[in-house]
């Protein structure tokens, strides 16, 4: 699609689009606050919880191996490392049909029938007793996880306006860090159990795979499909919550799947962008989760320790996610706090590498460091979201993402080594080129989505209209949109088409 035929289909909207020429409704920035207030303690809340256990399933497998699994299950080599890798080849490989699911199956249904099936594969690891158990299990815990990203991210765009999703993206995101502070304690407090009929890592597993599973009645009760049928909100606030996401130009959802926004995604380089941002930063992200905890093991012998010693690391996860965000958010700037983010985390892996084991102290300030990658998750997905209207094209852009990161966490273990240990020199060594990389991607991105707003520009002059919109989707308080016109086509096109959208950098 060339520049002619973009102005051409921003002059005219999708005429068979449900949600195409929604009326406006008065709302006062009173209203707007109740509506968000009402929204975050029922969709934000389910969110914040289910997120919650997903990272738990998925990170109990490293405190596994610290009290004994490799041992009692008779893996050799690089097997834990495959058990660790198979979850996210199950999310690669189920990501083409995720896109499709968000769209064509309520979220009210998707999301309690994936914590079920993800819930029972985490139980049934309990009764696992070798290497092709645990494999199979694993895949199962991948399949059911693997549209929850993308799922999540387009639930969290539907719902609140573009200056709010930071925030919102980084609190259930940021429970990778609470995840990784409960886990550490949780397996500290099983592991002490003495049974002969379980080991502790088996108890460890029944535990967090059976609180999954009976969450998910829970959400099957609490979640809406969307603002327009939310039970929460009155007939007239579901209205109002519509006009207030107006300005974001992105829309409320959509149930039918359109193949033109498919062929968009894959014809746009910011998504190729998107992606390889994913990819170089979960490279990294499943170092921590999967070989955290063995790498503590061998600065601390102790197992309760080693234990115990990745809870201040789950702490600063979460602080420095929700400190990004929020500075994010502020600043009106993504990109520029996610170049800051990768320079903790450069010199701690530059610490791991150059600096002896017997320093331990020393080696937990840059493992510790490590942790300041979990900060640019977040926003990496708010800042997609952000820039993508479509829901079809929103859906495959986050699971192209999820994509991304499902191959950076099977990438990421393999290169460390069992030969490697105790310093995995060569893995530290590649990681740390890798986050270099990262840094340049993001200023690439910012490069494409400023030249993007300029054809933005273009358009609108070519449309008869003014060259700068005032974007009010973010302002930190509901603001009524103050150009005539604009707005009429925030729920029918995508950003692609749509000559009043405005990229967010």
């Amino acid at each position: 699609m060339d520049f002619s035929e973009d102005v051409e289909a921003s002059r005219t909207s999708s005429k068979h689009d449900e949600n195409a020429h929604i009326q406006h409704v008065e709302l006062t920035e009173e209203d707007s606050k109740r509506i968000l207030r009402k929204t975050d303690s029922v969709i934000l809340v389910i969110l914040v919880w289910v997120y919650f256990l997903q990272i738990l399933d998925k990170s109990v497998l490293g405190y596994g191996s610290i009290f004994g699994l490799q041992k009692d299950t008779g893996l050799k080599g690089n097997q834990y490392s495959l058990v660790g890798s198979i979850a996210p080849i199950a999310q690669l490989a189920w990501q083409p049909l995720s896109s499709i699911l968000i769209v064509k199956v309520p979220h009210r249904i998707l999301m309690p029938a994936m914590v079920l099936g993800w819930g029972i594969a985490q139980t049934s690891m309990a009764a696992c007793h070798n290497y092709h158990g645990l494999l199979a299990t694993r895949f199962f815990l991948g399949l059911f996880e693997g549209g929850c990203l993308p799922l999540f991210s387009i639930i969290t765009n539907q719902w609140y306006r573009r200056a709010e999703q930071p925030i919102r993206v980084a609190a259930w995101y940021g429970t990778n860090g609470l995840a990784t502070i409960f886990a550490s304690a949780v397996s500290y407090g099983l592991g002490h159990i003495k049974s002969e009929a379980l080991h502790s890592w088996q108890i460890i597993f029944l535990f967090v795979g059976l609180v999954t599973i009976v969450t998910a009645p829970f959400v099957y009760w609490k979640l809406d499909n969307g603002v327009t049928s939310a039970r929460f909100l009155t007939e007239t606030e579901r209205s109002q919550a519509v006009e207030r996401l107006r300005a974001n130009q992105t829309g409320i959802g959509s149930s039918k799947f359109e193949w033109d926004q498919a062929i968009e995604v894959f014809l746009e380089p910011k998504t190729y962008l998107w992606v390889a941002m994913s990819l170089l930063l979960n490279v990294g992200a499943s170092v921590t989760n999967t070989f955290g905890p063995l790498i503590l093991n061998t600065l601390i012998k102790d197992k309760y320790k080693a234990s115990l010693l990745n809870m201040p690391f789950g702490a600063v996860q979460f602080i420095i996610i929700i400190i990004a965000s929020y500075a994010a958010q502020k600043a009106k700037l993504k990109s520029a706090v996610l170049v800051v983010l990768v320079i903790p985390v450069v010199a701690g892996l530059a610490m791991l590498y150059a600096l002896p084991r017997s320093q331990v102290a020393a080696c937990l300030g840059g493992y510790y460091l490590l942790a300041f990658l979990f900060g640019s998750n977040p926003l990496i997905v708010s800042w997609i979201v952000g820039n993508t209207a479509g829901t079809t094209k929103k859906s495959i852009i986050m699971s192209l993402y999820n994509a991304g990161s499902s191959a950076g966490n099977i990438i990421g273990p393999l290169l460390f080594n069992a030969a490697d240990a105790p310093n995995y020199h060569p893995g530290l060594r590649s990681v740390l080129g890798i986050f270099i990389a990262l840094a340049i991607v993001i200023l690439i991105q910012l490069a494409n989505l400023m030249f993007l707003n300029k054809l933005q520009s273009k358009k609108r002059v070519a449309n008869g209209k003014a060259a700068v919109i005032h974007d009010v989707s973010m302002e930190d308080h509901y603001v009524n949109i103050d150009t005539e016109g604009v707005g009429e086509h925030a729920f029918d096109l995508t950003d692609r088409k749509n000559d009043e959208f405005v990229y967010i950098y």
